[in-house]
């Protein structure tokens, strides 16, 4: 099966896609150093730089899969609640590319992953006409990477389209939970003292509170609705573009590294990514967990 992938990014989902045993024939994204990573993990790809809001569907080619996760940040909770907000309202128009892409090449399949707020998007019942009147069965589903074959709880909106009368509801039966110590590497890292000086007073009482919980090793973040700490029996929590997640180790702590993320994301151990820890973070934060993606597509596939 022939795959394109809309909004690239860093490769989650053509990865999976890969894991699939699919071909990645071609891919795009607005942002030239993801477009470049990309490049190196999927060089057989045709590759493209672009805004896909002004993109020439004629010069992609034929395909049999679309892959698309439109700029998310506009539907999140934490940061698309602005009315009125030029950037969110932009952000958001990302994916009506995915229409105009789907009226000149009408794939078989499409799979369109965002958070799950998309489908409370002011436009999303025009967006999902729009996909209907070109023929396509909209099926959304709502997932945990957990519950697929990544150690991160990361709940996501996976809208199957297929070019059939019914929709295609995929039968995926949720798998044991993979643990956060399956993949941290406590005897590597910069560690530093947990009561040193400057130490923020909210991390200490965070700290304070995982101790109580979950004895001298556990995880810590520094922001969201994780207070105190959380076990490293289970998954880690949303992987998201910035630093978040924290080591504690007795009297120890770290932020996790740019090859933790790496593995909590499931991507494979020998992918390219940025030296710079804060890019590689960043890139990893806005991708798609290619073992979950793998799943879907697969099972997609194998109905399609």
């Amino acid at each position: 099966m022939r795959v394109i992938d809309l909004f690239a990014g860093a490769g989650g989902f053509s990865t999976g896609a890969t894991m699939a045993g699919a071909e990645v024939v071609w891919a795009a994204n607005h942002w030239p150093e993801a477009v470049r990573y990309h490049a190196k993990n999927h060089p057989d790809a045709e590759h493209v730089t672009q805004d896909l809001h002004q993109a020439d569907w004629e010069q992609v080619p034929p395909h049999d899969l679309m892959l698309a996760s439109p700029c998310c940040q506009g539907h999140s909770r934490a940061r698309g609640k602005e009315i009125g907000n030029p950037q969110h309202d932009a952000s958001r128009s990302t994916a009506w590319a995915v229409v105009s892409a789907a009226e000149f090449h009408r794939p078989r399949a499409i799979i369109v992953e965002n958070v799950p707020e998309f489908t409370r998007w002011s436009l999303y019942p025009a967006w999902k006409m729009a996909m209907e009147s070109l023929g396509y069965a909209v099926s959304p589903h709502v997932i945990d990477a957990a519950d697929h074959g990544a150690p991160q709880n990361r709940v996501r909106l996976f809208i199957v389209l297929t070019r059939s009368r019914a929709p295609l509801m995929l039968d995926l039966q949720p798998e044991a939970h993979i643990p956060a110590r399956s993949f941290l590497r406590l005897g590597e890292g910069r560690w530093s003292k947990i009561d040193r000086r400057g130490r923020a007073q909210s991390t200490l009482e965070r700290v304070a509170q995982g101790r109580q919980q979950h004895g001298e090793r556990f995880l810590i973040s520094y922001y969201g609705n994780s207070r105190g700490g959380r076990s490293l029996d289970r998954p880690i929590g949303t992987i998201t573009t910035r630093d978040r997640w924290a080591i504690i180790d007795g009297d120890r702590m770290r932020m996790i590294s740019r090859d933790e993320v790496r593995d909590a994301m499931t991507f494979p151990r020998g992918y390219r990514l940025p030296k710079q820890h804060r890019l590689s973070v960043h890139m990893l934060g806005n991708a798609v967990c290619p073992v979950p993606a793998s799943r879907i597509i697969s099972a997609v596939m194998e109905a399609a």
